[in-house]
């Protein structure tokens, strides 16, 4: 396993306590750098705080569908820590399989708030604190939902869809700073989110994966180390495939 520098390092990672998250965690602070996990599910943050076991585990209970509670988690971070490096936006659901047709408004608004309203909250909240370090790396955890637009799905597939766009505008724009903005777009892996999808839906998603398996978390959190660390100083604005082959472009 490669290791990447993150030694006086500080990163915040959305829905840190579980899945994709946790494992991105980990690896982290596993090669040296500090992590605040954010999450909502105490137990969850319980649970991951006495896996890891780490002095370089820290954690906050962040609803980030509330910008203003992203903003004070913030700045309670720059004042404890100083800064902060890392942004990793991996927090989301899939919502619902259902036609758009039938699809519910209260849970297509649900889907979309959590998982492209929020990633927009926290790259606002997160960008000024980045350009006044001169230094940042923001990930963010789309789909390949996102490219391809998974039917019965329709609600995460475009949620996804919009965090690819958020990605290229906003590394556009900070183009011109040592900040890089990227988003990796996975097949699904088998997390706590298959809670949350059809038996039909999850094999549907198989029978797309030329590899003929789904991705493994440690797979991701391999990826976006690399996009996290200082290494990564060229690419930006960009979209990284993780789907075992079934990417199209």
């Amino acid at each position: 396993m490669n290791k990447y520098s993150f030694e006086n390092r500080v990163a915040v990672v959305t829905g840190g306590a579980q899945g994709f998250g946790y494992a991105i965690s980990k690896r982290i602070i596993e090669s040296g750098g500090k992590v605040i996990i954010w999450d909502i599910d105490k137990s969850a943050i319980d649970k991951a705080k006495k896996e890891i076991n780490s002095n370089n585990f820290h954690s906050q209970e962040v609803d980030i569908i509330d910008f203003k509670n992203i903003e004070k988690a913030i700045n309670d971070i720059e004042t404890k820590f100083g800064k902060i490096d890392i942004f990793v936006n991996n927090a989301g659901m899939t919502g619902m399989n259902a036609k758009v047709w039938e699809y519910p408004l209260d849970e297509w608004k649900k889907v979309i708030d959590l998982n492209l309203n929020a990633t927009f909250y926290c790259c606002r909240a997160i960008v000024p604190h980045m350009i006044k370090n001169n230094y940042g790396r923001i990930i963010n955890i789309a789909s390949i939902a996102g490219k391809e637009g998974n039917p019965n799905a329709s609600a995460y597939s475009t949620s996804k869809a919009g965090v690819i766009g958020l990605t290229k505008s906003l590394g556009k724009e900070l183009a011109d700073k040592n900040i890089a903005v990227n988003c990796v777009t996975p097949a699904a892996a088998k997390t706590r989110i298959f809670d949350q999808m059809t038996e039909e839906h999850i094999n549907y998603m198989l029978s797309k994966i030329p590899r003929n398996r789904f991705a493994k978390v440690d797979e991701l959190a391999s990826l976006v180390c690399w996009l996290a660390s200082e290494e990564n100083s060229f690419s930006t604005a960009a979209v990284f495939d993780l789907s075992g082959g079934r990417a199209t472009y």
